[in-house]
């Protein structure tokens, strides 16, 4: 039954007792015919085979029951693989018997096999070897083939009509019974819910006390509603303390346009209410990295028609990814995007100009454009997490964290270094550079120490000082590996965009390969070819593009701890 609307009659408390007597007495109307549509499926299923059977001995100038009731031979009649049947004549060469076959194609042969009844044994074992399968006729079946081939349609006939009668009875049931199975199932999920609720509740002797979190914004329609279901409610509403905000269930609140990459969130973690929501900043960087990697007008704007169709819900198949729908689209224009820019049309090179750069050509400026902007999204990361401690009021994980304040200059001063290893020209000096890298190594080696003696911890006084700085040096490893990792991580965005380019390229020069004059065949490998690169590039790129944002950026600054707001609600949109 499908939830559907919630009925417009009332939703009155109903016990376990009474749903599942409900319920009882709706099997039993429904059982019997149920029941007999299914003998009777089976019986038409026995009488088709039959029918297939007797055909096989239309050769045959005996009846059915001359065969069965035979007083001195043994009649057996089957199908056997037709393999078998030299080797079940072999078997039976010292035998008095006679095979014969009565028709016979490349993979099974119907027989008749005639032998004494004294050697019924012999008989049914060489049979049985070579794998014969007795005929059993039902009871329509009588007279010579010709006459039960009469009959068993007949027979067929009759059970087909009795079919569609018990189906047309089956549906008229369902479509009288319907109703009052939706009101049943909503009346069950109500009272599920409500009693749900009531568990939480305290209880006084006359009232119910209950307790609980709503959005600021529907405050207002929470008065409203109570207002209306009783004048006699009672609202009290409170600012949650600090301490609170870290605990209350959290809600996204965005714009339509983001809402679709709040599952992206989501599926890491949920948010809590001290730190930023990181939807905007995906719905940003999750689309430019997959165009990026995925660069192809053609291919975008396949991917955007894909979008189109999965937000539609016109395919039944694929209505389980209908909410996937705006992040295909979204991905898809960036990638029709940067098609533009790298100058490809489904693999095709020469179509457009390039408005930047051809991967395939210079594959050393977008490695390095990868890893620069790899640098920018891990600053935003560290930025982040700076803003994160200050709306938590942790000065201590603001200024000397790995991805804090010193953290982000000790990486900044690092990046300056590797650079001018390259000669290349920078605003600040070598000196300048080395004492800050220097500064917050020591700053980030000595942190555990620091942060003892600002928050005078008694326990990580008595660690002592030498225990800080051992963690302090694998904390500082840990950090300067980290960092590096990460940053090179964002390669694989130019290493894609140049494996895109080289993939089309195979397709077309496997499609020269089987018709160099550019027929038919041609296109045909070059249509699969793009399909084939759409579909495994894709999935591929969609999942790199994943790791990116939660390993790479989101475990810069976006904890993921929070608890996802469940209001009480009946209404649901899967099946029961």
């Amino acid at each position: 039954v499908e939830v559907g609307p919630a009925p417009e009659e009332p939703l009155h408390l109903i016990s376990p007792d009474v749903a599942s007597r409900d319920i009882d007495t709706l099997e039993q109307e429904a059982r019997a015919p149920v029941t007999q549509l299914r003998e009777a499926q089976e019986r038409l299923s026995r009488l088709q085979q039959a029918r297939r059977q007797v055909k096989a001995l239309l050769g045959l100038n005996l009846s059915l029951e001359e065969l069965r009731e035979t007083r001195y031979l043994n009649v057996f009649l089957g199908s056997i693989p037709s393999d078998n049947v030299e080797r079940l004549q072999t078997s039976l060469e010292r035998v008095p018997s006679v095979l014969v076959v009565l028709e016979q194609d490349d993979r099974t042969a119907t027989v008749a096999l005639f032998g004494l009844k004294r050697d019924t044994d012999i008989l049914l074992r060489a049979a049985r070897s070579a794998f014969l399968n007795l005929f059993d006729f039902p009871p329509e079946a009588f007279g010579k083939p010709e006459d039960a081939l009469e009959g068993l349609d007949a027979s067929i006939l009759r059970t087909k009509e009795q079919i569609k009668d018990l189906q047309t009875t089956i549906q008229r049931i369902h479509e009288t019974r319907i109703r009052r199975l939706h009101l049943l199932l909503w009346r069950v999920k109500a009272s599920q819910a409500i009693v749900q609720a009531i568990a939480h509740y305290e209880r006084f002797r006359y009232t119910y006390l209950a307790a609980g979190w709503v959005p600021a914004a529907k405050v207002e329609t929470l008065r409203r509603r109570l207002a209306e279901i009783s004048p006699e409610t009672v609202l009290e509403l409170r600012r949650p303390t600090p301490a609170e905000r870290r605990e209350a269930p959290f809600e996204f609140d965005n714009p339509p346009l983001l809402r679709h990459f709040e599952r992206l969130v989501a599926i890491y973690g949920y948010p809590n209410y001290n730190e930023l929501d990181p939807t905007p900043l995906i719905a940003l960087t999750f689309p430019l990295l997959f165009g990026a990697m995925f660069g192809d007008a053609g291919h975008g704007l396949f991917l955007v028609a894909l979008g189109i169709l999965l937000s539609s819900g016109k395919l039944k198949a694929l209505r389980t990814f209908k909410s996937w729908g705006g992040i295909v689209i979204a991905c898809g224009v960036a990638a029709t995007f940067f098609g533009f820019l790298y100058g490809s049309v489904f693999g095709y090179e020469d179509v457009v100009p390039a408005l930047w750069l051809q991967p395939l050509k210079d594959t050393t400026t977008i490695l390095m454009t990868a890893v620069g902007f790899g640098v920018l999204v891990l600053s935003v990361g560290m930025i982040l997490h700076m803003v994160d401690a200050g709306i938590q009021h942790a000065w201590g994980k603001l200024i000397l964290d790995g991805n804090g304040l010193v953290g982000l200059l000790f990486y900044w001063a690092l990046l300056g270094l590797a650079v001018g290893a390259f000669n290349v020209q920078i605003p600040l000096s070598r000196g300048v550079l080395l004492t800050t890298a220097g500064l917050g190594a020591v700053l980030l080696f000595l942190r555990e120490w620091l942060l003892s003696l600002i928050q005078a911890n008694p326990s990580a006084e008595e660690q002592g000082l030498g225990m800080a700085l051992v963690e302090g040096g694998f904390e500082l490893f840990e950090i300067i590996l980290s960092l590096i990792s990460n940053t090179l991580s964002y390669v694989r965005v130019g290493a894609f965009a140049v494996a895109h380019g080289a993939l089309s390229l195979v397709v077309f020069l496997l499609a020269e390969m089987l018709d160099a004059q550019h027929g038919v065949i041609y296109w045909i490998v070059v249509a699969l070819g793009n399909v084939a690169v759409i579909g495994f590039e894709g999935m591929i790129v969609g999942i790199q593009t994943l790791r990116l944002e939660y390993y790479e950026f989101f475990s810069r600054f976006f904890q993921g701890n929070g608890e996802r707001y469940r209001p009480l609600s009946l209404v649901e949109s899967k099946q029961a």
